[in-house]
Formats: structure tokens, sequence, C-alpha cells
């Protein structure tokens, strides 16, 4: 009976995660790329307590992939070497004593050991990015090389500004190409063939380096110490420009602390190289050099300020930020130790108030993954070089795009999924949204930190007519974006905001060029071939049917922007023309009055297109065969099978703000039929399109923090002693249970800890709520805001209705049979029990507690106090 009770039980919470929403099933998802990070050691237990904050950080940041860490040991060192276990480990042979000269110089050991992997490990062979790393790093967020911007031939890197020699005469006695020599570090992403042509050039630019001496002196190298200690690091930037590889530089990725951070940067990366302070509270890694912190058990490095310190010493919001940085940089190192500690068998530490922040939910939350905000993304190549194009000596031009929005949900979620399809098309330069919004939408939108924005008085009520036409906002935001910043790129590439990028867009591919723009075709645009034209433009012969993706050289643009506008206004205002034979306007409402203006003001100035229809697709078109589409442009509606997708049925419906929201899924690509090719393919672009936008949102969620939408089905998991924590990308769950050997000793010390905990425990709430003010918090739903378009949203809001009620009806059920399983159990036992005391059996109770602690350390009896 017994046995039974417990296969219906672990039936029926087998069930809770198949049905829940989107849940942990669907969060796990698989990286589109496999990704493999590394770092390099020594046998050291300098590098030993590194290599501990290191892993802690790259689990809690759930860092994609494996990583492995290059241990360079001589064989003396390792016979006492007591740290094997810390990190998943290829041994490399040492070169700190360089085998040929003999010369003393560790940091050779990177470049050798990653020349040793490269050649012995079988990693090498299964993946596609690689992800570099120091020891001494914080890794604050998952680091996805092709979400950086990072392409094979562009590796992203963290900008290095005193690499002078770059610069100079070192540059050029050392690399054949010292023009595109980069002054980058720290943080390297690449592909594996670029690594794999760099790795041995970079090993051997680093040992010439190192052998010339007369170069070494600071006003040369830009090494403080004149002692040639950074050989290594012009050995990469000399070795890639040896091969040829011209880098991403970003520095916002990486900080270190001490730094104060730019505003709107997010880093994901904290790298203590450098001594930090806050107050008479400092830390510096050279002050660790010996240290066996990692080895003695309950010893952390000194616990810095709690957060409400802080907030009372530092007044100015980002300086304030760069010390929170800072002593979450130190609190992680500590609480790797910790976890260290309990791995090796050291007792249970006594409480403290430290002990209770680093445990704490609060300090949990606020160390969650974190993503790079556009602002993070933004790269150097346009301040400090430019592009090489195929041609040797010539540059490419610089690039700027941009698109325009208004202040609705609408158009939010679609900048969420062209903002993220920006970042991984490979797109060169910055992009910018023009958002038009009257100062009453100003005042309550929420989405001002989804894109880099350019705020534009709205005309969608035109201040003259009155006429109500949100479409005239694209040609006066480009117009007033013209005039209000100092714009220095030479190609603006023009895109409409319900687009998704596949890949780059770039004037040298499709040969735009100074009179020539590119676009693609729009051929429903019949007005240009009849009388339309004859009444709008003094050179009809020259009216273009395009539009969607446009790429114009900057001095066309400032001519021809104000003729956009203008021209765009005159046919709004032709109404006797609306006509479908006349515009080719379905609706004949004048809708697409703008197009016109577009094609009518570029006739003006005789601007004749190249005309290129291998750019855009409309998903649910069917693609030709053997080309590369670099966008999608779903103003349509498109389906496949039984399931669709139309962006006008989600005009008020507001999935940015409300966690976890998203689109409908597709179909699997598995279940296409394979018979039609054309169809197939149709089919398979659709449904890359709307997964694109899901993965935007997904991501987007969240960057803004959202709470685990897992936290369910995982609190079940906790009752039975364990939980399960899914990582964004892989299968690799990682499960933490209850220590099985704890006594009835350790359980009283739990409690009396716990008592002693509430004792201080105001003052610690008071720390973690001041702790958590910089922290992001979801916004609540957006108000629904037009009339007109309530009977498409309505079925999208039904939809998501009827998911959550769906949901709650099953963990009712679940929890009802659990009810009626717990009594029956209890009849049960009470029979057996009856029986017993019938035979003048003597049933003794005594109270029994045990503490519980979770992924992060967090002591589970302590929360249930404080809870009550």
């Amino acid at each position: 009976m017994e046995k039974c009770l417990l296969f219906l039980v672990v039936l029926v919470l087998g069930l809770g995660p198949i049905t829940g929403g989107w849940g942990q099933s669907e969060r796990v998802q698989e990286a589109p790329w496999r990704i493999h990070t590394l770092f390099s050691v020594e046998c050291q237990n300098y590098f030993d307590w590194q290599t501990v904050g290191l892993m802690h950080s790259f689990k809690k940041a759930r860092q994609p992939g494996p990583i492995t860490r290059l241990l360079s040991c001589t064989e003396e060192e390792k016979r006492s070497y007591r740290g094997m276990e810390l990190a998943p480990t290829l041994e490399v042979p040492s070169m700190s004593r360089h085998p040929r000269t003999g010369d003393w110089y560790p940091a050779i050991n990177k470049p050798a050991g990653i020349v040793h992997w490269l050649n012995h490990s079988k990693d090498a062979q299964n993946v596609d990015w690689v992800v570099i790393l120091d020891a001494d790093m914080i890794i604050r967020g998952p680091i996805i090389p092709w979400e950086l911007g990072a392409e094979k031939g562009r590796p992203v890197a963290a900008y290095y500004g005193y690499l002078i020699g770059c610069d100079n005469i070192l540059a050029q006695l050392h690399t054949k190409h010292p023009e595109i020599c980069d002054k980058v570090g720290g943080l390297l992403a690449m592909h594996i063939d670029d690594l794999r042509a760099l790795a041995p050039m970079w090993l051997s630019k680093t040992e010439e380096v190192r052998e010339d001496r007369a170069h070494w002196m600071t006003n040369i190298t830009g090494d403080i110490y004149s002692k040639g200690w950074i050989s290594e690091m012009y050995g990469y930037s000399f070795g890639a420009a040896e091969v040829g590889l011209r880098h991403k530089i970003n520095d916002n990725l990486m900080i270190y602390p001490g730094y104060i951070p730019r505003e709107g940067v997010e880093p994901i990366l904290m790298h203590y190289g450098l001594p930090f302070h806050i107050g008479n509270w400092s830390f510096s890694k050279l002050d660790h050099h010996e240290d066996d912190v990692v080895y003695d058990c309950g010893r952390l490095f000194p616990e810095p300020p709690y957060p409400r310190e802080i907030k009372a010493m530092e007044a100015d919001p980002n300086r304030r930020r760069a010390l929170f940085l800072n002593i979450e940089c130190i609190n992680i190192l500590n609480e790797g130790l910790l976890l260290q500690h309990a791995t090796r068998g050291c007792p249970k530490p006594k409480w403290s108030k430290y002990l209770s922040l680093l445990r704490s939910k609060t300090f949990a939350d606020l160390t969650r993954p974190k993503f790079p905000t556009p602002d993070t993304l933004q790269t150097k190549e346009d301040e400090l070089q430019p592009q090489v194009s195929d041609e040797p000596g010539k540059p490419h031009p610089k690039i700027h795009t941009v698109f325009s929005t208004e202040c609705t949900p609408y158009f939010d979620w679609q900048t969420v999924g062209l903002i993220h399809s920006f970042h991984t098309s490979g797109q060169p330069g910055n992009i910018t949204r023009l958002l038009s919004c009257t100062d009453e939408d100003l005042k309550n939108y929420k989405g001002r930190d989804l894109a880099p924005t350019h705020y534009v008085p709205s005309m969608s009520q035109h201040p003259l007519t009155g006429d109500w036409y949100p479409a005239i906002n694209k040609p006066a935001a480009v117009l007033h974006w013209l005039n209000h910043v100092n714009v220095d790129a030479e190609f603006i590439v023009i895109l409409d905001a319900d687009m998704i990028m596949r890949g780059p867009i770039t004037p040298w591919e499709f040969n735009a060029a100074l009179g020539r723009p590119v676009s693609t075709p729009y051929d429903y645009l019949i007005g240009c071939h009849n009388e339309l034209a004859k009444l709008h433009t003094r050179n009809p012969e020259a009216c273009d049917k395009v539009g969607g993706v446009i790429i114009m050289h900057i001095d066309d643009l400032r001519k021809f922007a104000l003729l956009w506008l203008h021209k765009t206004e005159e046919v709004r205002a032709d109404t006797a023309h609306y006509a479908k034979n006349i515009t080719g306007d379905i609706y004949e409402s004048g809708w697409i009055s703008e197009m016109y203006g577009y094609s009518f003001g570029a006739a003006e100035l005789n601007l004749r297109h190249i005309i290129n229809s291998e750019i855009l697709i409309y998903p649910g078109y069917v693609p030709q065969p053997g080309v590369k589409y670099r966008v999608f442009h779903y103003g349509l509606e498109f389906r496949v099978g039984n399931w669709s997708f139309d962006k006008a049925n989600w005009r008020t419906v507001d999935v940015v703000n409300k966690c976890w929201s998203k689109f409908p899924d597709p179909p699997d690509p598995s279940m296409l039929g394979r018979t039609d090719e054309n169809t197939l393919q149709r089919d398979l672009l659709s449904i890359e399109c709307a997964k694109t936008l899901n993965k935007a949102l997904l991501l987007h969620h969240e960057r803004r923090n959202c709470s685990d939408p897992t936290s369910l089905s995982t609190s079940n998991q906790e009752t039975s002693g364990e939980v399960t924590l899914s990582r964004k990308f892989g299968k690799s769950d990682t499960v933490l249970k209850n220590d099985s050997k704890e006594s009835s000793k350790d359980s009283k010390e739990s409690l009396d800890d716990s008592k002693e905990s509430l004792k201080d425990s105001k003052e610690l709430l008071d720390d973690s709520k001041e702790s958590s003010e910089d922290s992001q918090k979801p916004s609540k739903d957006s108000k629904e805001s037009s009339n007109d378009s309530k009977i498409s949203s309505l079925s999208a809001v039904t939809n998501q209705t009827f998911s959550s009620f769906r949901f709650w009806i099953v963990y009712l059920w679940i929890f009802g049979i659990l009810g009626f399983l717990a009594v029956m159990y209890t009849m049960l036992s009470g029979r057996r029990g009856h029986r017993k005391r019938g035979k003048n059996y003597k049933h003794n109770r005594r109270p029994s507690y045990s503490g519980y602690v979770d992924t992060y350390g967090h002591d589970r009896l302590l929360r249930n106090a404080e809870s009550s």
C-alpha cells in the first residue's frame, strides 16, 4: 500500500513542470553554437583562491558551455600541490622558466597553455567559440560571443588603453601590420578558427617582445615597471595583427573594482587586478600572494562595509553604484570560499551578521546574472580605428542604423526584437531609436531603456491640419535627428521597427554610393507609374518603387529628409487620389502616403536606387534558392500549419513589461513535412523569425531580473531537501542535497544559530532593503491605450488568461491529491499505532530540527524563522 502511495505522489509531482506555462523545461535551451571558457593559472595558493572565485562566479552567472583551467606546474610543484580538484583542469608543461633562454617569465604560460589545449584537448575539437579570461576575474553574467557582436575574423575584446606600444616604434619592430594593432586584453571572445591561427603567433610574439630588452622602457611600452612584464599582452596584439584579426573593442563589458561605471552601462565582468578601497577598508590581490585561505577552514577575506554604510557615505548615485560593485566583488569571493570550505568537509562556521548577509535571499537576488544593456554593447571601433575593407589600405566608411517608433507597447516589443537581432547580426556601427512621443505619453512611458534613443516631438496629430497620421513620424524623426545630432557616420541604414536582422547590411557589400542609395522593391507602389507621380514630382521617370530597408549616404540624406517629409504631407493631403487603382493601397485610406513621400522626394533630387531583392523577405514568402536574406519584415500575417502570427493582434498587449510574456511558440522544425522543398524553406524562415522574437523577449525579461518562473516547482523540491537550478544554456542542472550525516547536535546548533540571528534581524533587514534599492524591479503592466485595436488583441489576452488559469487549476488538483494521500497515510499509520498501543507500546515523540543550505548557502531554518 505504501509503495502504491509513493508511486502516485511521484506521478502527480511529475505532472507539474509539464503543464505550467513557460516553465523550466522551456527555459532550458541549447546554445546555437558551442562555447568553451579558458583561463590560465599556476600551482600556487595565489591562483587557487582566484580559481575558487572565478569558478563560483562562472556557475552563478550561468555561463554556457564548459570551462577549463590551464594549469602550468613543474613536476616538483605538483608533488605538494593541493588544488587539483578546484576546477576542470588540463595540465600544461610549465614555461615559467623558458626552456631555451632560461628567462623567468610566468606570464608566457597563458599563450603556451592555449597552444597546448588546442593541440592536446578533445574539447578543442568540439567547440565553435572560445572565451578567454584571467583568473583574477568575477563573471557577473553570461558572456556569449555572438551576442556581444563577435564574428569570425572579428573577435570582441576589452580595451587596454595603456598598451601604447601599438602606436609607436614597438609595433613597427614586431609586426608587419602596425596599422591594425589593437590595444586589447582581459576579456577575449573569438571563433575557434581565429584562435587556431592566432595562438602560435601569440606565443612566438610574446617570446620576441620579451627578448627585446632595449624597448622595455615605460615611454615605449606603457609598463610602469619597465620590466617587460606585459610582453605577453603585446604578444597577443602583435600576433593578432600578424594574422589580420581586427577586434571589436569594448570598454564597457569589463570593469576594475574601484572604477566608476558609465551611466547606463551594466558590466558583466569584474577584473580585480588593481587595489580598491571603501573608506578605511581596502583589498589588493597582491596582499594575498601566499595566502592559503582556500585550505584554512572558516577564514575569509576581510568583510567589506555593509550596504547601508555605503549609502550613508556616498550621495552621488553613480559613485555609490561603483562602491556596490566593489563589495559585490569581494562578497562573491567570500561566498565562493564558504562553499569551497564546505566541500572540503570543514565544520560549519559560527553564525555572524556577515555570514547571514551572504546566505540571505536578498544577496542571492542582488547577485543574479546580469545582462549587458544597449549602452554596454557600444564598441570603440568608431572612435579608435576605421574598419578594414577588402582593398588594402582603404578603410570602410562608418555606418549608423536608425529606426522610428512611438511610445506604445506595440512598438516596444518590436524594439526589443530589432535591438536583439542588431547585436547578433554583426551589423557594424551604432543604432539609434527615433522615439516620437507627446509630452503626456512620455510621462508614463516605461520603455526608455530599451534602446539608444533620440527623442522626437510627435507628429501623429499634425500640428497644422490636425490629421491623425502616425506614419509621418518616420520622415519627421529622421529630419529631427539630422538637425539635432552630430552624426559622424558616412552612410545611414534606415529600417522599420517590425524587422529582424539576420546579417549585416553594409554599403560596401550592396554597392551604395553618394547619389546611389540602395533599397528593396515595393512593387505595389503603382503610383510611381501613373498620374500620382506626375502630380507630385517634377521627375516622375525617376520614381522608384522602393522601401523597407534604405542605405543612403549622409550627404544625400541631409538634402533629401526635408523633401521626404514635405512630399508625405502633400500626398496625404491629396485625398482625391486615395483610390486603390491609383495608389495600390487596398484600404484606400492614404495610409501609405509616407512611402510615396519617400519615392517622390527621392525623385525630386534624381536619386536613383540600386534595387536589391536579396536583402529583405517577408515571413510566409517562398525564398529564392541560395539567397541569404539579411532582414525579416514581419509586416504581414504568416502561418505554419495551424500556427500563425500577425503583429496587429499584439497592438495593445504589453509583452515587454509583463514578466516572461512571449508570443505563441511556432511548431518545431522537426515536425515539418519534407515533400515540398519550397514550402519547407518558407516555413523554416517563418519559424526562425518567431523564435528570434521570443528569444529577444526572454533575454529582455532576464535583464529585468524577473523572478524565476520555476520558483513554484522549485519550492516543492526544497521541501524534500533538494534544489534544482536550470541553466539558461545546456542541460547541466546543479543539485544540492542536505547533508545526511548531520547529527542531532548539529541540529541543535542550527536552532541556536537561528535564535541568535533573530536578535539582529532588524538590522540585517535594513541592510538588505538598502542594498536592493539599486536592483531592477519588474514593471507593472501597461494600460491599454488604443480602443480601435481591442478586438484584434482580445484573442491574445484570452490565451494568456486561460494559460494562467489552467496553471492554477492543475496545481490545485495536485495539492488536493496530495492532501487526500496524506489523510489516507495518516489513517493507516493510526491503525498500526493503535494496535501497538494495545500491546503496552509507548510512543515517545521528540522534536527534531535540521538546517538546510541551498545553492548559494542560504540557511533555510533562518529564513523560516525570519518569515515567522
